[in-house]
């Protein structure tokens, strides 16, 4: 089984994901902030990780920063920052791709 981990200040969209990516079979691992995706990467390894921009504390792109500095895990920025040089400057921090809210959950 593949663990995602979900790094979203929004519980409800947070759950959303979790629900349909565990009908698929996998394991998700949900953190609200920054800070606790840093750790939650750490204890669990996750083989891709969804990554919210705009967090508390901690924003996704300092998160993504971190963790391209010690691991190659896949990160997926996913935001409602829809400007091209948005999506550009999420991809030069490390994410290896860059999806905007709203989107489908297909």
């Amino acid at each position: 089984m593949a663990t995602i981990l979900v790094v979203e200040d929004d519980v409800a969209l947070c759950d959303l994901l979790r629900t349909h990516l565990e009908a698929e079979g996998y394991t998700v691992i949900q953190v609200f902030d920054g800070q606790s995706a840093l750790i939650a990467v750490e204890q669990h390894h996750p083989h891709l990780i969804i990554l919210d921009w705009m967090l508390p504390g901690l924003d996704g792109l300092a998160v993504c920063r971190r963790l391209r500095q010690k691991y190659l895990t896949p990160i997926v920025m996913l935001t409602a920052r829809t400007e091209e040089v948005d999506q550009i400057l999420g991809l030069e921090v490390g994410a290896d791709d860059y999806i905007s809210k709203p989107f489908s959950i297909r």
